[in-house]
């Protein structure tokens, strides 16, 4: 096959619904800007799922190669900062939804768009971790910010199975705070146990749409990944001065809660963003998730498949049936 030949998922919008097929591409295919990069991993994101379907509304341009996340090694076109031999990681920004993404086995993405690879992760790790553990560290690094330490009492983490809670509680945990684990999987304790929870919760617990918008106070503070009700509920439970970093709308857009948490405990709610994060923050962040962020079980949060097994994966987390971390090897 032609170097300038190779493997990616594609995702077509036809009249009916989104085409996904796995085809060859060459170079000349990709974005004629940014450098190119021999792909090793991608993974599985819910916005994945969402640009690969006509209801998603996500992806801007058709054909696209999805895949937000990508991981590799600088192939051509290298710069003073990325030169060949690189290896380097990209997620967030246009990747996978205006512009080609990581299911391929050749990207081309700007160079103010790239991550060094830590020294202390390899290439899959980052790929287990991908923009759902960014988002995981970026709410955690929030919540220190804010000045909440173990000591202060537990953290609660909404969503728990999914990419961005499981990475969050491990990383919680492995920094020493006692994390509380809210499920609606009744099959996943054993897994959040094994990543450090010390107590899990059912969804149901704050899945209350009449519930007070002050209740007893229970948490430190929170990472939540649901949004909506869930999220009244978290508010409503934080202790005095403590926060919540929200990233999360699974559960819902809408926020039916009222000015008390905020007006009456001091109780902060705070936004992560990581699509648009500012790069030097975004490398900052990258640095310290290949050190003192780094989850812990990252074999268990994470597991592989190949481009030609997308599709059920796709389907899967969009129903909300994902556990843990799927990467794609795309060269398997």
């Amino acid at each position: 096959m032609p170097t300038d030949t190779f493997r990616a998922f594609l995702a077509t919008q036809t009249e009916g619904p989104v085409e996904r097929t796995v085809e060859s591409r060459t170079v000349a295919d990709l974005p004629e800007d940014g450098v190119l990069i021999d792909v090793e991993f991608s993974s599985v994101n819910y916005k994945d799922g969402l640009a690969t379907t006509a209801k998603g509304k996500v992806a801007r341009i058709s054909p696209i190669i999805p895949g937000i996340d990508l991981a590799g090694t600088v192939s051509a076109d290298g710069t003073e900062e990325f030169p060949v031999g690189t290896a380097v990681i990209a997620h967030g920004y246009d990747i996978g939804v205006a512009r080609h993404g990581g299911y391929a086995e050749k990207a081309r993405v700007p160079a103010d768009w790239l991550v060094k690879l830590p020294s202390g992760l390899a290439a899959r790790e980052a790929m287990v971790i991908g923009t759902a553990g960014f988002t995981a560290a970026l709410s955690v690094v929030a919540l220190e910010n804010w000045g909440i330490t173990p000591a202060d009492g537990p953290i609660l983490v909404t969503g728990a199975t999914g990419g961005v809670g499981s990475t969050a509680v491990s990383i919680l945990a492995a920094k020493g705070y006692d994390v509380i684990a809210s499920s609606g999987k009744p099959d996943a304790e054993e897994f959040l146990r094994s990543l450090g929870a010390k107590e899990i919760i059912p969804r149901s617990d704050l899945a209350d749409e009449g519930g007070k918008p002050l209740q007893a106070m229970s948490y430190a503070g929170a990472v939540d990944c649901v949004g909506g009700t869930t999220l009244a509920n978290v508010l409503a439970r934080i202790n005095y001065g403590g926060a919540v970093a929200a990233s999360g709308l699974t559960g819902g857009a809408s926020l039916p809660t009222t000015v008390m948490p905020f007006i009456l405990r001091g109780v902060a709610l705070l936004g992560i963003d990581s699509v648009q994060t500012p790069i030097e923050r975004r490398r900052a962040v990258w640095e310290r998730l290949g050190s003192d962020l780094k989850p812990s079980g990252l074999d268990s949060i994470g597991h592989d498949l190949g481009l030609g097994e997308l599709d059920e994966t796709l389907d899967a987390i969009l129903r909300g049936e994902a556990k843990g971390r799927t990467v794609v090897d795309v060269r398997r």
